[in-house]
């Protein structure tokens, strides 16, 4: 924890607004204010940052290398205020310069590092292993303009560039001594040497990969771990003058574009070869860079020879995008370090663990031959004999099953499949909820269990209840501490001792009050941002997560739209005011998903401007989801919307979000839902729709019926056709694709079949809401329970788990 008194924190601040802007701190913009201040909060943690790494150089305790496509880490300044425990301090001492912290730290734009659940994991992972004194440090890129911006225009989501390092990053340092080279294309020779065979790569692009470090800071501990993100930067001459003066002028910069594409955007689109080309190129850009840094470091600093890599560091591949890190490491083991196959391989393997998160077959990665032979072809090599010699052991167990060893190669039917070198190159495979896991073990991937079954481990998702709840809900905050006392910021499940106080009436007016509050600062938010007016007394039901047709937005939009329907024939029905509020991106390439985002615009247009109904509900969708603004929602909401298709969502972690401030969840038997229910029991959630079984069932035995579905349910005939029949619409084919979704192509996530049970639920979550002791208890029963799922408590699984980490507990 930092040290600092209110005068001195005056004194530096003053001083280092000078410093960096050469004018009187009342001569400042907010802006030049914003800067001072995080400016000199950096310069605060760079010290502990400097020491932190000394102290793992001196000790040689083991350091997890956490790998990640995405690492969605939000604003930063709040929560190293908030973690250096100077965060009052500091608002005291800037109230004395009539300064409003809340105001500055709003100004910080968030960083453009990810797009969903996926990002922000990582992100609390890294927050969690530096509070718990983990040496754990994330490696991933640094996007120029990160994922996109979401400008919704005439109900389309118009996708921007997110220029989010416009005004430069405070946060980071740039390491231009670290950098790496990374090689792509070219051709690999073999010579004989001292009768050793050797591979030559030549003729290949050269990529300079630059690092640029972001501290992350433990809470009230001292420690700073570190984020490496890799940027892409021409390795020579950017500009090729002779090309130039020929009158080549786009070959004068061909070179430059090329690499500069590589750290550009997140998740470039795949649909077109161009496309997926570039991604298999940024994967294997920071995997490379990546794992070089780490061998250098830990040539320099390690306390072991290099053959006990394994003792001393841990390599965890965040889903399958950084499995190039396996034969990348074996490439320098042989290529560079001189080891042979067998040392090599049991190096790499021990050395690697892998998480999967998601069995829908788009996301299990896999590259044709071709592109990936020709993009990275000593990789190649390496994983082909990868391959060959797993295809070897396979032929050993499973003789003449020629089927079988088809299935589980590595390289087969024209593709080089991730997920299964992921699993094979790696001695820990986890999924991320009970029921994920074990769909991974007996579905998905059960040939691969039953070949390694002491791979597969369970690791549930976790989240940081410090921004999650200490940040982002302060009020509550406050309440759970004057309840309990604080022993939750250190140890969350401490705070199952809330649930004492859930029948208490002094207590459950003041969580309605808070959550009037929080609605009431999120409806400010909404005013300002896009001009819409909400009524904060109404039951805000809200779903917000990335936009998929799995995740089932559809399914909520159909039943806001029967219930339109029901007002328009009843005004007088007695309904609880209702604020629908939807939020999320669809990736640019992904029709079905931005139809939804049309279809939820039309429905909120039509119903929002009809004053027969508007009074009793309406439907909003937010902007443009990101960390910052989901700080803002998380707190303000009272029905989570955790609605996927069962055995779809891997574990969920807004659902976790959610819990933990107070929203009461409506939801599947799906992913950490299941966890969820069973912590905080049957009677403080509402469960519907399909089983487990069941949805398999219907996978596997067929038999579900979209149009039996129609046909049966007047309410489900009248939804759907009201998608087309210009009800919503002039434009009557504007929402054919989602009308042949759901009827014609016969509703692959069971929206349809949900849709009855669906309904039920809603009704049962109205009675409750209208109890208010029954509503409040059920509130204070989800925050209790929430602590279990705090990310500190999934860290500490991992690291006593798979990662065999020795830093645990020390100094807690």
């Amino acid at each position: 924890m930092l040290k600092v008194d209110k005068e001195t924190f005056k004194k530096d601040y003053e001083e280092k607004f000078i410093e960096i802007h050469g004018k009187d701190l009342s001569d400042g913009t907010d802006y030049n204010k914003y800067e001072a201040l995080a400016s000199l909060t950096r310069d605060y943690v760079v010290k502990m940052w400097i020491s932190t790494n000394k102290n793992y150089n001196f000790t040689g305790e083991k350091q997890v290398y956490y790998f990640s496509m995405e690492f969605l880490l939000g604003r930063l300044l709040g929560n190293a205020l908030l973690n250096l425990g100077i965060r009052d301090v500091c608002k005291e001492a800037l109230s004395d310069f009539n300064i409003d912290l809340n105001k500055l730290e709003a100004l910080e734009q968030d960083q453009g590092l990810g797009n969903g659940g996926l990002g922000r994991l990582a992100a609390c992972f890294l927050d969690s292993m530096a509070s718990l004194n983990i040496p754990g440090h994330g490696c991933g890129i640094r996007y120029k303009y990160g994922f996109f911006e979401q400008k919704i225009i005439n109900g389309m989501q118009i996708e921007t560039q997110d220029d989010w390092l416009k005004n430069n990053n405070v946060w980071e340092i740039k390491k231009p001594d670290k950098a790496q080279i990374v090689k792509f294309g070219g051709q690999v020779n073999t010579i004989s040497e001292n009768g050793n065979l050797k591979f030559v790569h030549t003729g290949y692009e050269a990529v300079l990969a630059v690092p640029y470090d972001v501290p992350i800071i433990g809470y009230e501990n001292n420690i700073v771990n570190n984020l490496r993100l890799w940027s892409a930067e021409p390795l020579y001459d950017e500009f090729d003058f002779s090309s130039f003066s020929r009158g080549e002028y786009l070959k004068a910069l061909e070179y430059k574009n090329s690499v500069e594409a590589i750290s550009q955007v997140l998740y470039p689109d795949d649909s077109v070869y161009e496309g997926k080309r570039l991604r298999l190129k940024q994967q294997y850009f920071f995997v490379s860079a990546g794992i070089q840094s780490i061998i250098r470091h830990f040539k320099v600093y390690g306390k072991a020879p290099l053959n006990d890599l394994d003792e001393k560091i841990a390599i965890h591949i965040n889903d399958t995008h950084p499995t190039l890190a396996i034969p990348e490491l074996m490439r320098i083991l042989m290529d560079e370090e001189g080891y042979g196959w067998d040392e090599a391989w049991r190096i790499t393997t021990n050395t690697m663990s892998y998480t999967n998160h998601t069995i829908l077959s788009e996301a299990l990665e896999k590259w044709p031959i071709d592109m990936f032979k020709k993009l990275l072809p000593r990789i190649y090599m390496i994983i082909e004999e990868i391959n060959r010699r797993f295809c070897e052991e396979l032929w050993n167990k499973y003789i003449g099953q020629w089927d079988k060893i088809s299935k589980m190669a590595i390289i087969a039917d024209g593709y080089v499949k991730m997920a299964h070198l992921a699993i094979v190159g790696s001695h820990s495979v986890n999924g991320v909820a009970k029921l994920h896991t074990e769909i991974l073990k007996k579905q998905e991937m059960k040939d691969f269990y039953y070949f390694y079954p002491n791979k597969f481990n369970n690791k549930t998702n976790g989240i940081t209840h410090r921004r999650w709840l200490i940040k982002a809900n302060p009020q509550l905050t406050t309440l759970i501490k004057d309840t309990i006392g604080d022993s939750f910021i250190k140890h969350p499940t401490d705070m199952e001792a809330f649930e004492r106080y859930a029948s208490d009436k002094e207590v459950q007016q003041r969580l309605h009050e808070i959550k009037i509050s929080n609605k009431k600062r999120f409806a400010e938010y909404l005013k300002e941002k896009q001009d819409i007016s909400i009524n904060p007394d109404s039951l805000f039901d809200v779903q917000v997560k990335r936009i998929h047709a799995y995740k089932r937005q559809i399914l909520n939009c159909l039943r806001i739209m029967e219930l339109y329907r029901k007002l328009i024939e009843n005004p007088n029905l007695d309904i609880v005011p209702k604020t629908f509020i939807f939020a999320g991106k669809a990736a640019p390439g992904y029709h079905l998903a931005k139809k939804t985002i049309e279809l939820i615009n039309a429905v909120a247009n039509k119903i929002n401007n009809d004053p027969r109904v508007n009074e009793k509900i309406k439907v909003v969708f937010v902007e443009n989801y990101k960390v910052s603004v989901a700080e803002l929602i998380v707190p303000a909401a009272d029905l989570s919307e955790q609605i996927s298709t069962t055995t779809k969502e891997a574990s969920g972690t807004s659902n976790m979000k959610f819990m933990m401030n107070g929203a009461v969840t409506i939801a599947t038997l799906d992913g950490a839902n299941i966890e969820i229910r069973d912590e905080v029991g049957d009677d403080n959630i509402i469960i519907f729709g399909l089983t487990e079984r069941e949805v398999l069932d219907y996978y596997h035995k067929g038999g579900y019926s979209a149009w039996d579905m129609v046909n049966r349910d007047y309410r489900i005939k009248q939804v759907t056709e009201d998608t087309i029949n210009g009800f919503y619409c002039s434009d009557k084919e504007r929402f054919r694709a989602i009308y042949e979704n759901l009827v014609t192509y016969n509703d692959e996530f069971f929206v349809l079949k949900d849709f009855d049970s669906y309904l039920k639920a809603q009704e049962r979550a109205d009675n409750l809401y209208k109890n208010f002791p029954k509503w409040q208890s059920m509130c204070a029963v989800n925050i209790a329970h929430s602590g279990i799922f705090s990310s500190d408590r999934t860290i500490q699984e991992y690291a006593t788990g798979i990662w065999g980490s020795g830093y645990l507990y020390k100094n807690l």
